[in-house]
């Protein structure tokens, strides 16, 4: 059976208390760890802009240049394209990405005071934040219970039968009906950890997930370690 009904509430809660201890022995994701003593919702912002189709281990260095370089919106907006182009390569995409982070930040200075929104609407309305960036930056930056969807988040799901979605606003969509909200901040977390280092998209570490005896059928999975 796929969906809330397949998992129940107690395997569910035993699940994430694995998926905590498993997670310890692994590098916090990226935007996690940056803002681990501080939330900062403007670097949580930045960095997940020019975290789309790259790697952790660019993206981290590539924030730290840039923040070198500007603080805030105002200063980011004082910076050439150039610039930021060459604080944040190589970064993918990153002439595109230098537009957006000043387009962004042109907008934060005229519409919100150069505050970063802690409001979902409201982010999602400025042009280069999407969904994904929106909620990371409610759930890191300001500590907003959101459920951030990206693509290790709707991939998981999807093999452990908790939900049978296409895409990630699909799951999105699905795990704020069916998800208890104690896991709503946690989750993403926790599975880009997973995603990244055991259930990778291609032959997961099965053999390396104490959920795979017990808990995860590994749908769609034809290949695993």
């Amino acid at each position: 059976m796929v969906g809330s009904k397949a998992i129940s509430k107690k395997n569910l809660e035993k699940a994430f208390v694995e998926l905590e201890e498993m997670m310890s022995n692994f590098d916090e994701a990226v935007v996690d760890a940056m803002v681990k003593d501080k939330r900062d919702p403007f670097r949580v912002l930045i960095a997940t802009l020019i975290s789309l189709r790259t790697k952790d281990e660019v993206t981290g260095p590539a924030t730290r240049r840039l923040f070198k370089l500007a603080k805030g919106p105002e200063d980011m907006t004082l910076l050439d394209p150039e610039k930021i182009e060459k604080a944040i390569f190589p970064a993918g995409f990153y002439r595109r990405k230098a537009l957006t982070i000043i387009d962004v930040c042109s907008v934060l200075n005229k519409d919100y005071g150069g505050k970063v929104p802690s409001d979902l609407k409201q982010l999602i309305s400025i042009k280069g934040i999407g969904r994904k960036t929106a909620n990371l930056v409610l759930t890191s930056g300001f500590g907003i219970e959101a459920i951030c969807v990206d693509t290790h988040v709707h991939r998981i799901c999807n093999r452990w039968g908790y939900v049978d979605t296409k895409n990630a606003d699909a799951t999105e969509m699905v795990l704020r009906k069916i998800l208890p909200r104690k896991y709503w901040i946690r989750i993403n977390a926790l599975l880009v950890v997973m995603g990244q280092n055991i259930c990778k998209p291609i032959s997961p570490f099965c053999s390396k997930c104490s959920l795979k005896s017990w808990f995860c059928p590994a749908l769609n999975v034809d290949k695993f370690r």
